[in-house]
């Protein structure tokens, strides 16, 4: 009998094995400190997308399985079954190592440490497959509402389409300088609290000077764990494919604690689903 293999958590701290090539200009640097959010129309060589898109396109349909829990639907409820809205695999690296090793992230962790300095690691990464013709958003929201209120972190996310992106098809928008806002309230999206994506509360803020990046494959947009952004629906005839780095220079305790109240209902729910399927 076959025994199941094992599954080693990426370490996405090692020293890359290839030396970056590319770097940000002080004028890209200025202009993300400025407005929280960066995009540039090549974070790895053009040789290399093919082989990325490779890798990314074999863990969504021949490793899928062995992404197990990691694999779900971002605007879904967890373990409904059925066709998921929007696919994603949470630490792709842990399945597929070979991705650490790629020129895209050799450089994406050198633009981490000129955006938010020298201590800046990368500390994770997952990938959004949106299926063609399919309506549903990525919603707008904060990276940070997802994370510990009790704590204050300088971070911040690189996302890395694999195709060309447009409106048509997913791609990035932010709010220019709302890294320089608190977190405004957000939801469970939909307002299901066993879903596990986020949104912000309807009405809670005006985007009507949100602004698009369009970028060719292999481009990259980098934004501040604050800053408000969204993807529209996939509306082309393929696969909206993007890989996302994260990258931290420090979390820290805050002196005053925070609440995020859609936490809460989060855990709530979780709770009392486990507790009514146990009886």
């Amino acid at each position: 009998m076959n025994s199941a293999p094992v599954i080693s958590v990426p370490d996405y701290g090692a020293v890359p094995a290839l030396r970056p090539t590319l770097s940000l200009t002080p004028e890209q640097i200025e202009f993300y400190q400025a407005h929280g959010y960066l995009a540039i129309d090549a974070v790895m060589p053009g040789s290399e997308i093919a082989e990325v898109r490779r890798i990314y396109d074999r863990l969504f349909n021949e490793d899928r399985d062995r992404a197990g829990a990691d694999t779900y639907d971002l605007s879904g409820q967890k373990g409904m079954g059925g066709k998921e809205a929007i696919p994603q695999i949470l630490q792709p690296a842990k399945y597929a190592p070979d991705i650490l090793a790629t020129q895209m992230v050799a450089n994406l962790k050198a633009m981490m440490q000129q955006l938010h300095g020298p201590e800046t690691k990368m500390v994770g990464d997952h990938a959004i497959n949106k299926p063609p013709h399919n309506a549903a958003a990525t919603p707008w929201h904060q990276d940070e509402a997802y994370w510990n209120p009790a704590k204050e972190y300088s971070s911040l996310s690189v996302w890395v389409p694999l195709q060309p992106v447009n409106t048509e098809n997913g791609c990035m928008h932010f709010v220019p300088d709302s890294h320089k806002l608190e977190i405004v309230p957000h939801r469970p999206i939909g307002d299901n609290p066993l879903t596990p994506g986020l949104e912000v509360e309807p009405g809670a803020f005006d985007f009507s000077n949100a602004v698009p990046c369009e970028l060719p494959a292999g481009g990259a947009t980098f934004h501040n764990g604050r800053t408000l952004h969204y993807t529209p629906p996939n509306n082309s005839d393929d696969f909206r494919r993007a890989y996302i780095a994260m990258g931290s220079a420090y979390e820290k305790p805050l002196a005053i604690s925070r609440q995020f109240p859609w936490q809460e209902r989060q855990r709530k729910a979780r709770e009392t689903a486990k507790a009514t399927k146990a009886v």
